[in-house]
């Protein structure tokens, strides 16, 4: 298996257009600094890899949150992706885990998918959950924003030490509908047959081959998939900044200020002589 890559593929002879993520490194360094649980490791690894595929049909600069929310003891889990293939995400719950399915875990509730483009209006649709899957929601939220069939395939193996992901979609392209829709269907019967150890054990090339060895597919070179925190002293800085004298000065009473990072968990510390340096830019 290819590390943490993300693959473009089309079908010469079709309307149908493909992607593949497989997920392995950047997963550990997002996974591996918390302690989830298991499930809920599960829940953001098929996160990451649906909204790694959602980014790759970005056609500007720009990038992608996508959360879902929920009564359920996971109240909130998002990721952002950008169209770089730069990816960080967290989860927010309220309950002890008692279940592992994704309906169990979110509970009733709703999706959330904003497209924020470097230049242009910011884009968001909201939809409910439906079925009882990350995969279905989204296959919705295809069929009610771009009204093209979509079907999504996503695969987790989550270890105690190691955790990997992966996804598939398959899309048609906005052309003669009727036809897109025939060599769709023909195109996912063929996918259904894909097992998880062939996501995990095959690379692109052998996959594909296996998956469509009738079919002209030609494939894009690869774009690498990583997992960027983006956090800094100097942005908790400005963070400590924006809440003011007050209780700035109630932290250096304190002898201190911690702040931790709630997506890798890396703990900055602020001793009084920072926080007086802070002081004084107000």
């Amino acid at each position: 298996m290819n590390l943490d890559n993300l693959y473009r593929f089309i079908f010469q002879n079709r309307n149908v257009r493909g992607e593949l993520v497989q997920l392995s490194t950047s997963l550990d360094q997002m996974l591996l600094s918390h302690e989830y649980p298991m499930p809920v490791k599960q829940l953001l690894a098929e996160l990451v890899a649906a909204t790694s595929l959602l980014t790759a049909t970005l056609k500007f600069e720009g990038d992608i949150a996508v959360q879902v929310q929920g009564d359920g003891p996971v109240r909130f889990a998002a990721v952002n992706g950008t169209e770089q293939q730069q990816f960080r995400g967290v989860v927010r719950m309220q309950a002890d885990i008692t279940g592992d399915s994704f309906r169990q875990l979110i509970g009733e509730g709703y999706m959330v998918v904003t497209i924020t483009p470097k230049q242009g209006e910011r884009y968001q649709g909201i939809i409910p959950l439906s079925g009882d899957s990350l995969a279905s929601t989204l296959e919705a939220y295809f069929a009610q924003s771009e009204q093209l069939p979509t079907r999504l395939y996503l695969y987790t193996d989550i270890q105690a030490q190691h955790c990997r992901a992966a996804g598939f979609m398959l899309q048609v392209l906005p052309v003669d509908q009727q036809k897109a829709k025939t060599d769709f269907d023909d195109l996912v019967m063929l996918s259904n047959t894909l097992t998880h150890d062939e996501m995990f054990n095959l690379d692109i090339e052998q996959l594909l081959y296996r998956l469509f060895h009738q079919e002209e597919v030609e494939l894009f070179p690869a774009q690498p998939v990583s997992f960027v925190c983006g956090c800094s002293k100097e942005k908790c800085s400005s963070a400590i900044i924006s809440l003011g004298a007050e209780v700035i000065n109630e932290h250096i009473l304190e002898g201190k200020l911690d702040i931790s990072c709630e997506y890798c968990n890396k703990i900055y510390h602020f001793d009084t002589d920072d926080l007086s340096t802070l002081l004084q830019q107000l």
